[in-house]
């Protein structure tokens, strides 16, 4: 191969990896907000785990944790929808209520170890899912109903959901069972 080829394909393959950095950098974050949650969870009692998160949110600790596994594959489809021009109508606060209802009926005797093997998987793949994200995809944006029809980034979607979940449930779990 020739200097010059080699340098160009070099360059291309900085010009590539360069364009999936901020990718990484966001799955990194999901993957550090999902281990301080697993970390702290696997160190509730059993009474931390069956107690209600707050007066306002009857759910049990541990269907809470499962909640944020379980929701991971269907935050990443809605930034690949975003990511991809498409606007996202039909997740609105009034969806998402009755799915965390039905799922808090479902699972309202998940088991510690199971959850957080959900936990551990889920937000694996949700990482890996956003580092196949192309700058041009983070930039994309479409109208969004969570956030009032707003034109907002496939970024910003994976940030305010699939990264910041964990951080959100974890800072009320710590609260619940006061540590």
């Amino acid at each position: 191969m020739s200097p010059i080829a080699k340098t160009t394909s070099t360059d291309a393959g900085q010009k590539e990896s360069a364009g999936y950095r901020r990718a990484e950098a966001l799955a990194d974050r999901i993957e550090e907000g999902a281990a301080l949650l697993a970390a702290f969870a696997e160190q509730l009692s059993d009474e931390e785990w069956t107690r209600p998160v707050s007066a306002t949110d009857r759910r049990p600790v541990g269907v809470i944790v499962n909640h944020v596994a379980s929701v991971y594959p269907v935050e990443i489809e809605v930034a690949r929808a975003v990511a991809g021009g498409n606007a996202v109508t039909e997740v609105t606060w009034e969806a998402i209520a009755d799915m965390n209802a039905k799922h808090a009926s479902e699972q309202s005797g998940t088991n510690k170890a199971d959850t957080l093997e959900l936990l551990r998987r889920n937000s694996r793949e949700a990482a890996a899912a956003v580092r196949t994200f192309t700058d041009a995809e983070l930039d994309q944006a479409a109208p969004f109903s969570l956030s009032f029809g707003a034109p907002v980034t496939a970024q910003f979607v994976i940030e305010d959901h699939a990264l910041r979940h964990s951080w959100h449930h974890l800072a009320r779990i710590r609260k619940a069972v006061g540590r």
